[in-house]
């Protein structure tokens, strides 16, 4: 919950000249769902505009909610699922999730889905319990050929906005498991074309490390992205560590 629409509009003036080519980097801002379309109408060739979340519903009594089909309205490719805040702060669920991704593939959106381990979770060595239970639930019912467009992420929650990055080969164990999981559910081949992000206090400082990891296919950058200098770094430094 960042930036006015005119803090919105200064800082995509400023960045979308300046990122790598879409033929070189995928980068997506995922903005509050009152600015999508003002972002959209301004992002140029080498950026693309996502939301942050959406409800599974195509209408109906969801105050304050937004449905798929008002996203597409937008010209959004992209919506975030599942974040962690909004499973501690929203009571989202990995049903929920689940319901959520099917409804943004069916308007042929493309859903960046979150997942991740709480501090005790780590520490009681429930990591990859708890990462089969989310990837598992989330993705019932969904066919190979639909989870092509779809983007994991990673987010460990006790590394979200806390400082703490997990060290790169925590990171990379933890996007591997996912992708030999990803290869259980469905083939070798899915699980070596899906692409998998890490996301938890990403910053210029920690990314080159982060993207050089086999297993590690992106971020999903918070606060770092914020100011139009350190995303635009962020994007030239992921370039760099393909």
């Amino acid at each position: 919950m960042n930036k006015t629409r005119d803090e919105a509009l200064q800082f995509i003036y400023s960045v979308s000249d300046k990122l790598p080519s879409c033929k070189k980097l995928d980068s997506i801002i995922c903005a509050p769902a009152i600015i999508l379309r003002d972002l959209v109408k301004r992002q140029g060739d080498d950026l693309k505009i996502g939301a942050q979340n959406m409800h599974f519903a195509e209408h109906g009594a969801y105050t304050g909610e937004i449905s798929p089909s008002m996203l597409v309205t937008t010209g959004v490719e992209y919506v975030i699922l599942g974040h962690s805040e909004r499973r501690a702060m929203f009571s989202e669920t990995d049903q929920t999730v689940n319901l959520k991704i099917k409804a943004a593939l069916a308007h042929q959106l493309k859903p960046i889905v979150c997942c991740g381990e709480s501090l005790v979770e780590r520490e009681n060595n429930q990591t990859h319990q708890v990462l089969t239970t989310q990837i598992t639930e989330a993705l019932k019912g969904i066919s190979e050929e639909e989870l092509a467009s779809l983007i994991i992420a990673y987010e460990p929650i006790w590394a979200i906005g806390t400082g703490k990055v997990a060290s790169s080969e925590t990171a990379d164990e933890a996007c591997g498991y996912i992708r030999e999981l990803i290869r259980k559910l469905y083939s070798s081949e899915a699980a070596d074309q899906i692409r998998i992000l890490y996301g938890g206090s990403v910053s210029t400082k920690s990314v080159d490390e982060l993207m050089a990891q086999p297993n590690i296919d992106g971020g999903l950058v918070g606060g770092a992205s914020l100011d139009p200098d350190s995303f635009i770094e962020l994007c030239q430094k992921a370039v760099k560590n393909q």
